[in-house]
């Protein structure tokens, strides 16, 4: 059986725990993406908390990352981001993949996360890989001028 020919742009990919020795990395490119952005705080709380953090990286750059937190049969996907100059790529997908297989693995039978109602694009991604709409949370997130967006609840069935 032969190899399939490789793209010239593709990347070798891999999965790492986030260290608070890539934070600084890391929240370069949630600034880049973001208009209100976690903290630094927010991650160390988050892995202090014993949340999945996991990054995708390849070639010492870091394509993208996710933060879950797991539940009683649930886990909650509380951020995940891909990097500018990576993104539609499918990397998101890679990291869906990754974090159905972690929950999975976990014992959760449901994955559970917000979007911005805004955020079309995102909700896009998550319902072709799955996720249903399933409430909306208003004024969840902090937006310009000191206004609030409502969030789009989704799951996804494991």
């Amino acid at each position: 059986m032969s190899a399939l020919p490789q793209h010239p742009n593709a990347l070798e990919a891999r999965f790492e725990a986030l260290t608070p020795a890539r934070l600084d990395a890391l929240m370069a490119i949630e600034q880049a993406v973001y208009s209100h952005p976690w903290t630094r705080g927010n991650f160390i709380d988050a892995l202090a908390a014993g949340n999945q953090a996991q990054l995708l990286v390849a070639g010492g750059q870091i394509l993208g990352y996710f933060v879950a937190m797991p539940g009683v049969q649930e886990a909650h996907l509380l951020n995940i981001t891909v990097a500018p100059a990576y993104q539609r790529q499918g990397w998101a997908h890679v990291m869906l993949d990754a974090l159905a297989l972690w929950a999975r693995g976990q014992g959760a039978q449901w994955l559970w996360l917000e979007v911005r109602a805004s955020n079309t694009r995102a909700q896009q991604v998550y319902e072709a890989h799955g996720y249903q709409r399933v409430g909306l949370r208003k004024r969840y997130y902090p937006a310009e001028g000191g206004e609030r967006e409502d969030a789009v609840v989704m799951s996804l069935p494991l």
